[in-house]
Formats: structure tokens, C-alpha cells, sequence
């Protein structure tokens, strides 16, 4: 029978309805809409009074759509914009109570939990790699291999806080470079510290962006895993980082809701690429919603 799950993300929304059959999901429609939840307020620790009108608005969408496919089990799981806001609980009664919705809000634990379960339905882990989630108010990372989670970690670095708390810049110059290195460095507290895994596994997202740079191309739908070649990882991230506001605009292969925040998802990768001694980079399309599934 199949079920919704609705990620309720900082920066998107993404609906996806299907079922689990011999552990794999069989998805019949997904959707995302750039909801901009955390934006105007995230660092306050506040969901912004337009946020909060474009989030119900969604749910409304979202919630038609389901009733119209006969999908009753609909679960929103709420990330890092919901967890750190003090009216979020406004929205999770407001779902409640108009559409029966029921929105559980999760730790940064819970949420790195999800997506290695959502990632391992497509990989295998034949050998150990690191799993990143750029999210928009908090990133992910999971070490782990073919039997359990090594280690993980949930940090408040993600794009958009970082994009509002620098004052929304256009460009990204080694002063913002330097601020944003050392939030890096602080938030994560020595969790990368003597860590060396060569492989590093991008869950879905701004990977996905990367991929559509490097090949001039969508990412394709065909829930497999794709390998990037290094030299060209570096080529992208380079480009990113050293373009101006209007050059990102003007580049197709760059979704316009990551358009003015791609130079900290890029340099988020970079940091992270030399931190861990990458060799290797490859993107699967299954994250935390797909896990969701599982759990």
C-alpha cells in the first residue's frame, strides 16, 4: 500500500509517495518546491511570518495532491529550521488540526539516521565512505560501512544559515572564505580531526547540482548511484566559488534556488573533500525521505 512522506527541509520540501517492497522503494510520484522555510528567520530561531504562509501553502498543495492519488498515510518528518524555531510547533498543530497531518520534528541524530538508511538502500558500502547532506540549515555526516554507522554527526552549517548570517552576499571573497572556514572548524568541534576515508558518498542535492555542471545535463531519474570524476569536482567548485552573482544566474545548470547560495555549497564540499583526503566522490539520489520510508 502506498504511504507519503513530505520532508519538510530549511530550504525545500519534497513529497514522495510510494511503498517498500523487498527493501526497495517503489516510488509513484515525487515532487519539491523551494519553500525557503529558514530564510528570514533561522538564526533567530524563528520560522519567519512569509515562511510560515509559503510552508502551509505547500502542505495544502502537497495534501490535494495526496487525497486525489487516495493516499491517507501522509508523514511530514521536520529537519533543522523546525527543530531550532520557537514557533515551530504553530505549524505542527496548524497540519494537525486542517489536514490531519501528523509532523514529527527530529534531532540532528534522527535526521543523520535517516539518510544512511535512505543511502543504503542504493549503496552497497563494498567499502567504507563518509555520507554527506548539505542541507539548508544543518549538514550531515555519516561514516560508515557495509554492517553500521561508524560515526555521525549534525551541524548547524548549512547554506542558508550561513548565506543569512554573512549578510547575504553576492560573491564569495577570501575574507567570507576565511569567516566561513573558521564557523566550519568551530561548529564541528574536531569531529574530522585525524579522520582520513577516501570515499565520499553526496546525498542527492546540490551533488546532484554538481553532476548537472559537470555533464551539462539533468541528473538522471534512475534511482543509481553516479560517480564523479575528481578533476572535474574541482573544476565546478572552482568556477563556484570565483563567480559573481550575475554569472550563477546566468548558468542553466544551476537551480534557481541554489543559485545565490552556491558558493557555500561548494565550498562546504571542498572542506570537507580536504579534510577527509577524498579520492573518491560518487551521488546517490536517495537520502532522508527515503529512509523515512524504511524506518
Amino acid at each position: 500500500m502506498n504511504k507519503a512522506i513530505i520532508d519538510l527541509g530549511t530550504n525545500t520540501f519534497n513529497l514522495l509517495i510510494g511503498a517498500i517492497r523487498e527493501n526497495k522503494v517503489h516510488i509513484s510520484y515525487a515532487t519539491k518546491e523551494a519553500v525557503m522555510l529558514g530564510m528570514g528567520g533561522i538564526n533567530e530561531g524563528m520560522i519567519a511570518q512569509d515562511a510560515m504562509l509559503r510552508a502551509k501553502e505547500t502542505l495544502v498543495q502537497f495534501h490535494k495532491f495526496c487525497q486525489q492519488e487516495g493516499i491517507t498515510n501522509i508523514l511530514g518528518i521536520a529537519t533543522s529550521a523546525m527543530r531550532g524555531a520557537e514557533n515551530a510547533q504553530n505549524l505542527v498543530d496548524w497540519a494537525k488540526s486542517e489536514l490531519n497531518m501528523e509532523i514529527l520534528i527530529i534531532s540532528g541524530e534522527e535526521e543523520a539516521q535517516l539518510i544512511y538508511k535512505g543511502v543504503s538502500l542504493l549503496h552497497p558500502f563494498e567499502e567504507e565512505g563518509m555520507i554527506m547532506d548539505i542541507g539548508g540549515g544543518s549538514n550531515e555526516f555519516i561514516h560508515a560501512n557495509r554492517e553500521e554507522v561508524i560515526r555521525s554527526g549534525s551541524f548547524n552549517i548549512g547554506v542558508s544559515r550561513i548565506y543569512q548570517m554573512l549578510g547575504n552576499p553576492e560573491d564569495f571573497n577570501s575574507k567570507i572564505r576565511e569567516q566561513v572556514h573558521q564557523f566550519f572548524e568551530k561548529e564541528t568541534e574536531g569531529f574530522f580531526d585525524g579522520y582520513s576515508v577516501r570515499h565520499l558518498v553526496g546525498a542527492s542535492g546540490s551533488f546532484e547540482t554538481l553532476f548537472e555542471m559537470i555533464y551539462r545535463e539533468r541528473f538522471p531519474d534512475d534511482q543509481q548511484m553516479k560517480e564523479l570524476p575528481l578533476e572535474e569536482v574541482h573544476r565546478v567548485i572552482h568556477w563556484a566559488l570565483n563567480s559573481s552573482l550575475d554569472e550563477r544566474m546566468q548558468n542553466e545548470w544551476v537551480i534557481p534556488m541554489r543559485k545565490k547560495m552556491l558558493p557555500i555549497a561548494a565550498y562546504s564540499i571542498l572542506w570537507v573533500m580536504e579534510k577527509l583526503g577524498t579520492e573518491r566522490i560518487t551521488i546517490c539520489p536517495y537520502s532522508l525521505k527515503e529512509g523515512a520510508f524504511v524506518d
